[in-house]
Parts: C-alpha cells; structure tokens; sequence
C-alpha cells in the first residue's frame, strides 16, 4: 500500500485547497442510517459492520474497521417517519460503552427518561 505525505490538498483548478489535518482529523470516522424500529436494519453507512438490538432504544454500533482508540465522538439523532409529536429526540452514547470496535447508544425522548425505538436512527462518530 501507498501512503501519500502532504501538508494540503487543492482541487484540480488550485482555486481551492484544505489542510491535510481537516481530512484526516475532521471528517466521520464512521456513520449509520438505520431503522431502529422491529428488526433493525442498515440504510447506509460508512465502517459499519452491523448494527445490534439490545433492548428497546438500545443499539451496538459495530465498526468494520476498529478506531484507534476509544476516545471518539459519538453525535445523532433519531425521529418517527410520521406521527404528529413534534417534540425534540436525542441520541445518547452512554459513559464507558465506547470500544475501539463498538459504541452502544441509546435513542429518547428529550422530555422523557425512558428510552424509545425510533424508525430513523443516524449516528456519526469522529475521532
């Protein structure tokens, strides 16, 4: 394998370029639509393996490739795909689940304790 050493990429034109960093340090490490509704299933995704159900609002996130440690961050959301409840969701990754090939998270209600399916589940992780 290749590996290619430099301090910013342009485009074709060299009218724009970014540092290498943002590439390497800014962008998702992985990500996953999914349904959590029923049986869970992947929409798309990016160094996601699969997706396990561990209870009602409760998922493992397996990476197809492992971080290089366990000190990621984990940002998403989750909404109904109908319905008239129009109140604020949240995607959660509880303290010490975070592995360098998994992350569990946990899908609610804002407003509520208990965690909750939801038909749309998104995840990002960045490391």
């Amino acid at each position: 394998m290749s590996t290619l050493k430099l301090d910013t990429l342009s485009n074709k034109a060299g009218t724009a370029s970014v540092p290498s960093d943002t590439i390497v340090s800014g962008t998702a490490k992985a990500w996953v639509n999914f349904n959590g509704t029923g049986t869970v299933a992947i929409r798309r995704a990016f160094n996601v393996s699969s997706i396990t159900d561990t209870g009602t609002g409760r998922y493992t996130i397996n990476f197809s490739t492992a971080m290089t440690d366990a000190n990621y961050a984990v940002a998403g959301s989750a909404s109904y795909d109908g319905g008239t409840a129009n109140y604020g969701r949240t995607v959660g990754a509880p303290h010490g689940v975070n592995t360098v090939n998994a992350v569990g998270v946990i899908t609610s209600y804002v407003y509520n304790t208990g965690a909750q399916d939801f038909a749309y589940v998104s995840v990002a992780i960045f490391s």
